[in-house]
């Protein structure tokens, strides 16, 4: 599987690179939302691992409206990593068309799970 990781915090992008590191997946990563769309142009992931906050014309849950809105991205699935946990936001994330929520800090099973269930869909 292709998986994008959207992070602007290096720690992070690698704790989930170490998380999948076994799965023999091929990852990308980018480090801020003006980045993203030109990434999954030319990468064309199977599934988006995104931060919410983080630098750039475009915060997370902009770009998940962006990839679900499209007609050629769609069918990306988008796994929302983040710190915002209040319900409002995952409300948010549901309503732009993010397939699974998870809060930072995360767990990495959680994460691990959510790309084998969507593995299973693709």
């Amino acid at each position: 599987m292709k998986i994008l990781i959207v992070d602007d915090q290096d720690m992070i992008r690698k704790l989930v690179v170490m998380t999948l590191t076994n799965r023999n997946d091929e990852i990308a990563e980018v480090d801020n939302g003006s980045d993203v769309l030109p990434m999954i142009d030319s990468f064309k992931p199977d599934l988006v691992v995104l931060d919410v906050m983080m630098p750039g014309a475009f915060d997370g849950f902009d770009l998940c409206r962006k990839i679900k809105s499209n007609p050629e991205t769609n069918h990306i699935k988008v796994v929302m990593l983040t710190a915002k946990a209040l319900d409002d936001d995952k409300e948010e994330a549901k309503y732009a068309g993010a397939d699974e929520y998870l809060v930072k800090p995360f767990s990495p099973i959680n994460l691990i799970t959510a790309v084998e269930k969507f593995e299973k869909q693709i």
